[in-house]
């Protein structure tokens, strides 16, 4: 089947890895990601699949790659820490990472399990100097840097998945909980 192009076609953006993460997540975020398959994708983007093929080479699992870079490398703000308390510019890089995960929480799986570490490599390397422009030595800011992200990966994950893991039988304050364990992960931070 040969695809005609539509009238919409002249008004579109070209076909970009960027355009094509973006539509990808979109379909993350609104069917789940069982749901993302090339040939739907290329529907999405009114392209034939084998389109996206010239920008992503890998196919699906460059695709996979690039929704988790897009969602989960997010750097703190470095240029904050000269200014504020490098705390509060942790706490304030933690509450908007968790909010983006919980935005595209049908990335999460794949923030977890995929082989990605470049996708997590400069945010993890921001969270490094905004310790170390607060003091905090080297060895030390490299395991609380590690420890940061992983309580901020980690909880979203446990709250999108709305998981009682402690067994209370009430509803539970994601909000206030979050709060708690940043406080006692980055309390601890010396």
């Amino acid at each position: 089947m040969v695809r005609q192009p539509s009238i919409n076609a002249q008004n579109r953006a070209p076909l970009s890895t960027e355009r094509i993460i973006e539509t990808a997540l979109r379909i993350v975020d609104g069917q789940g990601l069982a749901r993302l398959t090339m040939r739907r994708l290329g529907d999405a983007l009114e392209v034939e699949a084998m389109a996206i093929y010239h920008h992503l080479p890998r196919g699906k699992e460059q695709l996979l790659d690039g929704l988790v870079a897009h969602v989960a490398s997010v750097p703190a703000d470095t240029g904050a820490a000269a200014r504020e308390s490098w705390r509060d510019v942790l706490r304030a890089w933690a509450a908007d990472y968790r909010t983006r995960l919980l935005a595209h929480a049908g990335v999460l799986p794949l923030v977890v399990t995929r082989r990605n570490p470049a996708a997590l490599t400069t945010t993890v390397a921001s969270l490094r100097e905004v310790l170390r422009r607060g003091g905090v030595a080297e060895d030390a800011a490299a395991v609380a840097a590690h420890t940061l992200l992983g309580y901020v990966i980690g909880h979203a994950a446990l709250e999108a998945r709305d998981t009682a893991e402690d067994g209370a039988d009430r509803a539970i304050d994601w909000e206030a909980r979050f709060t708690a364990g940043l406080d006692l992960v980055i309390g601890g931070v010396r």
